[in-house]
């Protein structure tokens, strides 16, 4: 027979967390650094505190003010451009609050984000925003149950494990496509780089995009294992038109691929945007610089970066985050290199 928890008949922390509404590290940060806490919770507390006559246990104040004060991000990539932007967007927020950012690097391995999310898990942080929603199902079970706010970024999903901040990556490259169809182009490659479910979703997008017209060829469509650069996009282009000779536009699975076919377009003589179409996708800033300038997918990175920290944020201090669920969109740049002439 299971013993039962013997109880003094004194109220703890946590029927003062109850009966405020707020979890009990908000109760113990009002009790210890109320600057901390919002005027609205922190009355909530004191009301509750008087209604129930709590006494704060010292033991019991250490105990539940065992979460640290470090907010863990994941992401795939901290040399990747686009992902320092959305940390840019982070540390914005952040550095507005007394919490502190680490970050971890996965590498695009489903092992080693489970790694780092039990190391997270083990040091007790106040929060974590974490890449993606292709966890692998150990990491899922994680997220599930930690006992922390979480957003997930840069993606949409059917199910998040607590709050959501990103767009469609592959309505963004619907929209792509459909730009180039409409622009007149009709023989479309679509070039990729490291195979991951983002950069898959992407060709999805371009797929339905252009099956609505029959113009969809998987001759034309060639995805690299290994990391997006300017030279490898040079490489897949010619890769490309050795497979299809007439073909006359490329969506670009992100901007490093895109520049590397302008390039080798000027190189061979290619007449941008006359004779081939080139779109990016994130368009970084070399984009808007290029010659002729390059049409390419605009997504919120540093926006996705202050909003998932505003949410966190405003859970902390047990405040209303607002929608738990945000799709920020994506929009779609028009430039030269898809900017056709009329004949």
């Amino acid at each position: 027979m299971a013993r039962k928890r013997r109880t003094t008949g004194n109220p703890t922390i946590m029927d003062v967390a109850r009966a405020a509404g707020v979890s009990a590290i908000t109760v113990s940060r009002a009790l210890r650094t109320p600057e901390r806490v919002s005027t609205d919770a922190r009355a909530r507390v004191n009301a509750a505190i008087r209604n129930l006559g709590y006494t704060p246990d010292p033991a019991a104040q250490a105990l539940a003010s065992q979460r640290s004060d470090i907010i863990g991000v994941l992401v795939p990539s901290v040399t990747n451009s686009v992902f320092l932007d959305t940390m840019r967007g982070v540390y914005e927020v952040a550095e507005t609050s007394d919490f502190r950012v680490q970050i971890a690097n996965t590498r695009y391995s489903q092992a080693e984000e489970e790694r780092l999310v039990r190391l997270f898990l083990h040091q007790r942080p106040a929060a974590l925003i974490v890449t993606g929603i292709d966890q692998s199902a150990t990491t899922a079970k994680l997220l599930r149950a930690a006992p922390c706010p979480i957003v997930q970024i840069t993606e949409m999903g059917p199910a998040p494990f607590d709050m959501m901040v990103g767009f469609s990556h592959s309505e963004a490259a619907r929209a792509a496509a459909r730009h180039l169809v409409d622009a007149g182009y009709r023989r479309i490659g679509f070039l990729g780089a490291r195979r991951d479910a983002r950069s898959t979703r992407r060709l999805s997008g371009f797929r339905a995009g252009l099956e609505a017209d029959g113009l969809f060829n998987a001759a034309r469509v060639l995805f690299a294992e290994q990391p997006s650069s300017v030279p490898l996009g040079a490489a897949q282009f010619t890769e490309l038109l050795s497979r299809d000779p007439q073909a006359d536009a490329v969506l670009c699975n992100n901007d490093d691929l895109a520049l590397g076919v302008l390039f080798e377009c000027q190189r061979r003589g290619i007449e941008v945007p006359q004779a081939f179409g080139i779109c990016g996708f994130n368009d970084i800033a070399a984009m808007a610089v290029a010659h002729p300038s390059i049409t390419s997918v605009r997504t919120p990175r540093r926006e996705i970066g202050r909003q998932a920290m505003t949410m966190i944020l405003a859970r902390l201090a047990d405040e209303d985050p607002g929608p738990m669920v945000r799709d920020l969109g994506f929009t779609l740049i028009q430039r030269d290199s898809t900017r056709r002439r009329p004949t």
